[in-house]
């Protein structure tokens, strides 16, 4: 499923005088997209308003057909969007099935079909072992896995990950991204981190926000191709993380 932003532009009250998004435009098709940006360019916007916690003040995004902006497209998207925030809370007294259990509900998966979702959605992110533990003993990977899972629940076509792998360890974050790959093969993810290991990964293409729009559409290699080995870049950073790292300078500097 696509996903099409079209010039879109979005400030908060507080800073008014200033865009956090200007005139952003980006299509994302099916299998993982990463989303790179530097601290504070508005990664979480962009993503908060696809996924229609938030409306565009100017421009407009569709999910497949729907224009999130408009009221009366806005509830179809939501069917079709799954939402897995940086920082997200789980009651830790509930088990790992009715917490996704409860999700597919607040989705709209009907009472009794819900425990059914669960387990598919478990089974999505191998955590079905796990079904009876209760949340709260489980580790940071496994919260993580079953943040997905809830947002699996409803069976959306896309989903969408803000930081999906910020503070797990190098096993758990392997484990984190097999799954995420697995998902990116008959859907359409969106993925935003600042780890270089990720895209490598993960990623077909990537994006680049900075400066209130995507300053980069392409693929890992192509934006590692932005400059040569011979450019003076530091000798502590990947041919990417340079070129990544002067594409964000040249934003910063108005080029």
């Amino acid at each position: 499923m696509r996903i099409v932003l079209e010039q879109v532009s979005f400030s908060y009250r507080r800073t008014r005088k200033k865009n956090v998004l200007e005139g952003a435009s980006w299509t994302v098709d099916s299998g993982v997209t990463g989303l790179l940006g530097p601290n504070g360019a508005g990664k979480t916007t962009l993503l908060s308003l696809i996924v229609t916690l938030a409306a565009p003040q100017r421009g407009r995004i569709l999910v497949g057909e729907y224009d999130v902006a408009r009221p009366a497209d806005r509830a179809e998207a939501r069917r079709l969007l799954g939402f897995v925030p940086q920082r997200f809370s789980l009651a830790g007294e509930l088990t790992v099935a009715d917490t996704v259990a409860y999700a597919a509900w607040v989705n709209g998966v009907p009472r009794r079909a819900c425990a059914d979702a669960a387990a598919c959605a478990l089974d999505h992110v191998d955590m079905g072992a796990l079904a009876s533990r209760a949340v709260r003993t489980l580790s940071g990977g496994e919260r993580q896995r079953v943040g997905i899972a809830a947002a699996l629940a409803h069976d959306p076509r896309v989903l969408v990950l803000d930081e999906p792998t910020v503070g797990l360890d190098p096993g758990q974050r392997l484990r984190a991204r097999e799954v995420i790959a697995r998902l990116g093969e008959d859907r359409t993810v969106v993925l935003s981190t600042h780890l270089v290991e990720d895209v490598a990964h993960l990623c077909g293409r990537v994006g680049v926000l900075a400066g209130g729009r995507i300053a980069f559409d392409g693929t890992f290699a192509a934006l590692e191709g932005l400059i040569e080995d011979s450019d003076g870049g530091s000798r502590y950073g990947s041919p990417f993380e340079r070129a990544y790292d002067a594409l964000i300078s040249r934003m910063g500097a108005g080029a």
